[in-house]
């Protein structure tokens, strides 16, 4: 039970945390291209390198607080769905560079961003 609440409330920090950083960065940035996603799902796949190896390869992280902070945190923080969403609205208004963009820079962004956590991981 209690390892269900860690993660009831490790994923309201994570969509909190989602959401303020995906509307400051829309406010600076604007709503023309799906910014605040982009961010958030970035800065995501950077933070689940790092816990991934602190967790896995460093042993620093145990496995109940991996599992809250990689599922709990980590699951509510970023978003799959809202990639896909705003990719399809950007089709529908045919942004056909702008979707292309959206999609396939946000993958590959997000392995490089993995990658970068992983060695910050190594490292620290």
């Amino acid at each position: 039970m209690q390892k269900i609440l860690l993660l009831a409330v490790a994923g309201t920090l994570g969509t909190l945390a989602r959401y303020w950083l995906s509307g400051a960065v829309y406010g600076v940035m604007g709503r023309d291209f799906p910014w605040g996603t982009a961010a958030v799902n970035l800065l995501g796949c950077l933070l689940f390198g790092l816990a991934w190896v602190m967790a896995d390869e460093r042993q620093v992280i145990g496995g109940e607080a991996r599992v809250v902070i990689l599922v709990g945190f980590m699951g509510a923080f970023t978003t799959f769905s809202s990639l896909v969403f705003e990719t399809s609205e950007l089709m529908r208004s045919a942004q056909w560079a702008r979707a292309a963009l959206n999609l396939v820079g946000q993958n590959i962004l997000g392995f490089v961003a993995f990658a970068i956590g992983a060695v910050i991981g190594r490292v620290i």
